[in-house]
This record gives structure tokens, sequence and C-alpha cells, in this order.
């Protein structure tokens, strides 16, 4: 029996052939997300950007179209702040495949004060992490219908050093803008890893996959007028960065890569590493790495997943065959357990 030939090294720049699929990128309209969409844009596959501001994804989906021509990139309106609208939003695709979400949009503020959203939660844990939670329950249908979809989360460096406090989970304590907004990136790697581990237990063929996007600079990432423009005296000031980071352009490759490669779907790579730049998770081209370790705290996870369900009322997972708790309910839920309030 002759064995097939291994497949040719993954080549960022040569990326496979993606016509009659279906992508949504979160925050597709700006940074990371863009570069993402525009990646994806480019191997014929139809593009949803999800944002809530029309005008910046008019200006990225032209942008797009400016690069790649014939690019399928459309716009859904999309307020990962707003839980009661994420159901319409998801209603309004229209799609009947969707082959890919990729969880990328966030929030970062840098000055006090604390903010909520109209659901009374605090902003940067609410969108990046709650918001992402709903969604995926509510795009789970469609994902289940797609043979070969994939649900692709991105991570940040910021979240490298935290730990959550389970028991102020929206800092109502102890706002402190930059911790929190790191703490909220470890809540959506931590649901990334723990979604895998319960797609697998309810025998899903749907798989979660992290990435880490690395060092990321907008002075390293070329222009894409009006959505980003560099000076020339901006890249040349941060040259010598590009020797330890990169670009937003290139970090978006660990996702465009979790998204397009197959070689991602083995069993051996799922749920305990993650995709990240080559050059100590820095910069280059993607590769697979082990979780840090505290990603890999399963009680922490177990935790976090019951308070995202109480808050959001949602579990994006499937029930398994012996989840006694009814429709919507997956995985063991703690006795200690309670909704931050």
């Amino acid at each position: 029996m002759t064995s097939l030939p291994p497949p040719p090294p993954w080549d960022v720049h040569r990326l496979p052939r993606a016509e009659g699929r279906n992508f949504l990128a979160t925050g597709g309209n700006a940074g990371i997300g863009y570069f993402v969409a525009e990646q994806l844009a480019a191997t014929g596959a139809t593009v949803v950007l999800g944002s809530r501001d029309r005008a910046r994804a008019e200006a990225a989906i032209a942008s797009i179209g400016s690069r790649v021509p014939g690019a399928r990139v459309r716009h859904l309106p999309l307020d990962l702040a707003d839980l009661a609208s994420l159901g319409p939003s998801v209603d309004a695709l229209g799609l009947d495949r969707l082959d890919a979400v990729v969880h990328n949009a966030g929030v970062a503020l840098d000055h006090p004060p604390r903010r909520e959203t109209v659901d009374g939660h605090e902003l940067m844990f609410a969108t990046n992490h709650l918001g992402h939670f709903a969604l995926t329950h509510h795009l789970a249908p469609l994902l289940a219908a797609t043979p070969g979809s994939r649900i692709v989360t991105t991570g940040s460096f910021a979240a490298k050093t935290e730990h959550l406090d389970l028991d102020d989970l929206q800092s109502t304590r102890d706002y402190r803008p930059k911790r929190t907004y790191a703490r909220s990136k470890l809540a959506q790697m931590l649901f990334a890893v723990e979604l895998d581990r319960r797609l697998r237990a309810a025998g899903s063929t749907t798989p979660s996959l992290l990435v880490h996007p690395g060092g990321a600079l907008d002075s390293l990432t070329p222009s894409r007028p009006p959505v980003h423009v560099r000076t020339t005296g901006e890249r040349l000031r941060h040259l010598p960065l590009g020797l330890v980071v990169q670009g937003k352009d290139a970090a978006a490759w660990p996702a465009v890569r979790a998204v397009l490669d197959p070689a991602v779907l083995d069993p051996a790579v799922r749920g305990g590493r993650m995709w990240s730049p080559r050059a100590f998770g820095l910069r280059g081209a993607p590769r697979a790495e082990p979780l840090w370790s505290h990603l890999t705290d399963t009680a922490t996870a177990g935790r976090l997943w019951a308070a995202s369900r109480e808050l959001t009322g949602l579990d994006p997972a499937p029930a398994t065959c012996d989840d006694s708790r009814g429709p919507g309910r997956s995985g063991p839920e703690p006795d200690d357990a309670r909704r931050d309030r």
C-alpha cells in the first residue's frame, strides 16, 4: 500500500484556496482582526466582519476590496457588549453553513472610571469574554451543521502572568484597567480550552482552537488607509523592534492558520496546545506550542464556565450523554460556583 506524501510545510504567503466556505471574524474592521479578514478573503472565501461600527466596517471592506480583486466581504452588525442583541445578529447572518468563527474583537481601556454594559457587566470582561461565550452559543447549531467547522479564539500575552479572581470576576472591588483587561483575556483563553474539552466529551467534531498573536505594533504594520496609516518616519524609528516583535499583519497568521490548516485538527495538538509565533511566541510563522501552565487549570476553567453560564443564561457546549441537568447544561458545576455580584 502506497503511503500518502506528507503535506507541504505551512506557508503564510501561499494559503490554500477556500471558495465556498464562510468565515466570521469579530472585530474584523481594525487591528489584527482586519488582517485576519484580508488574508482569509484572499483565499476566495466569503468573510463576514462582525462589528458594531458600520462606517469602520465599510472602510475595512473597501480596503480589502482594493487589495483582493473580487473579494467577498460583508458586514454583520454585532455588539458583543449587548447580550440580548447577539441572537438576532446571528439570525441576520443568513448563511446555510459557517466554516469558522474567529473570536478576535476586544476592548482595552487604559484609564478609570470602571464602565458597565447595558446588562450591568464590567465592559472589558463583558465584551472580551462573556460576549464571545454567548455568541458561541448562538452560532453552535450553524457550526455543528457544517463539516470541518472550527472555533478560533485569539488570546493575549497580557494574560500570561495573570490569575483570575473568581470571587470578583468583574472587578467591582478593585478596578485597575490594565489588570482587568488582562484577566478578561485570560478568561477568554480559559474558555477556549474548556470549550474544546466539553465539545470532545460531547462527541462534537467542531474543535475550539486557541491562538496567540505574539507582539504586534502599529508602527510595524503596513498601511491600509483609511483603516490604518503608518508614516515612513514611524516605520524607521521602530524598525529595530522588528527583531523582537512584528506588525499586526503577521500577528494575524496564527488565527488564519487555525482556520485553514488541516493539521490543526490533529488530536495530539488540540486541547493541549495553542498556535503562536515561532520566535519566543513573539514573532514569526505560527506553530503549535504547549499551553501556559495556568491555562491547564481545569478547576478554575470549570468554575469560570459555571459563572459565565449564570451571567449570560446560556451554554455554548452541547450536553454530554451523561448530563442530568437538562438541555443546554454541559459538564460539572462546582458546588461553590457563585454568580459574581
